[in-house]
């Protein structure tokens, strides 16, 4: 039989594996973190016809004949290049800007992906939308474990423990004209162990050197005096009713009265507003007292090829032998790019370059038919020789 006829067959099944592979990256198309796949041709073995020889005293060398057998699929490759940010406002919603892979867990096996839309499970656990739990570190104490990896779970059922009040700072400006006798009030508001909010209650009197301080009982514990430009040089320091204050930030100026306690040390316990991420991946919630602690931090891993790794589908891989183990670490360290929130990567698929490759495929699909054709055509002759 001819060998054209099977050259042809060899080549409509390269084509039509190049129009499947064209077909899937036009479909995903609007798959958040779908990566596009490349199919690379190589041709298969050639029949020799005809040896070479070598050169001669007397002649020159011969080259070989060579009759090649048709095509075969080399590869079908991916291409992880970055796809377009898309705009989603969502804190749960992340891309990585740059090399990397979520790592998720599902029934015990491990993925990766690109993909980082995430909803959160009746649990507070980030997922996946088919189910997969997104992996890295948890906090204890606004402290990131390092050990190793568990489920991010952020949950509105969070608590920021209560602190006790152990100091306090007063700030603003005690007025330097003002009269002899002249009393400022003020409450300082502080927490107990249990987060049980009280006040501790001061006065400021002026006297002929500066302004004398006491408690609510009246004590005086201590005094409080400026120089002619208005800088503190005494009283920066003092303790009211057994809590420390921090007055080194108080001036003596005129006409202004702006003294106040500005913050202390201690706050009630608070429940979880909302949380947000830093570009290494750190989660850190904004809780109702106003504290803000770090929940944990989700981790990326890499690979020293890539191109080895094995779609599982749900835009998905699996590390293979060919891909290397999991590279674990955090976001923009060690070659792993940065993460942002309210943003996901979109498909890297070039709609002109995937419809130019249809058109490729098409026209040497029909190609190779007619190849096969032709051959049809050649065999009708010859068993037309005799009649």
């Amino acid at each position: 039989m001819l060998r054209s006829l099977y050259s042809g067959i060899s080549g409509l099944r390269a084509h039509q594996t190049m129009l499947d592979v064209t077909g899937n990256n036009i479909a995903n198309v609007n798959t958040a973190g779908f990566k596009s796949s490349t199919v690379q041709f190589q041709d298969t073995l050639s029949q020799l016809t005809k040896s070479g020889s070598a050169a001669q005293a007397g002649a020159g060398g011969t080259n070989p004949a060579q009759v090649g057998l048709g095509v075969q699929v080399a590869a079908i490759s991916t291409n992880f290049a970055q796809g377009s940010a898309q705009a989603t406002g969502r804190a749960q919603d992340m891309m990585i800007s740059g090399d990397g892979f979520f790592v998720s867990e599902k029934g015990g096996q491990q993925y990766y992906s690109r993909a980082g839309s995430f909803e959160f499970d009746a649990q507070g656990r980030l997922v996946s939308p088919d189910g997969a739990l997104l992996q890295g570190w948890g906090a204890v104490n606004g402290q990131v474990s390092t050990g190793g990896l568990g489920n991010i779970v952020i949950s509105k059922a969070m608590v920021a423990p209560a602190a006790k009040t152990t100091g306090a700072t007063v700030e603003g400006n005690l007025p330097s004209d003002a009269a002899a006798g002249t009393v400022l009030n003020r409450d300082v508001k502080v927490y107990d162990a249990a987060g049980a909010p009280s006040e501790v209650s001061m006065s400021f009197t002026r006297t002929a050197a500066g302004w004398d301080v006491t408690d609510a009982a009246g004590t005086n514990v201590g005094s409080v005096t400026f120089d002619a430009a208005g800088a503190i040089t005494s009283g920066q320091n003092l303790t009211v009713s057994g809590l420390p204050l921090d007055l080194s930030g108080v001036t003596g100026y005129a006409a202004l009265t702006t003294i106040t306690a500005t913050r202390n040390n201690g706050n009630a316990a608070g429940t979880l507003n909302s949380f947000a991420m830093g570009t290494d991946g750190t989660l850190v919630g904004t809780f109702t007292n106003g504290e803000n602690v770090v929940l944990g931090r989700v981790a990326l891993a890499n690979f020293a090829n890539p191109g080895g790794l094995e779609k599982e589908g749900s835009s998905s891989y699996r590390a293979t032998a060919s891909s290397g183990q999991a590279e674990v670490g955090i976001a923009g360290q060690n070659g792993l790019g940065g993460l942002t929130s309210g943003y996901v990567e979109m498909s890297n698929v070039d709609l002109s370059q995937e419809f130019t490759n249809l058109i490729v495929a098409q026209r040497g699909f029909q190609a190779n038919a007619r190849i096969i054709t032709t051959s049809d055509e050649v065999l009708q002759e010859l068993t037309q020789l005799k009649r």
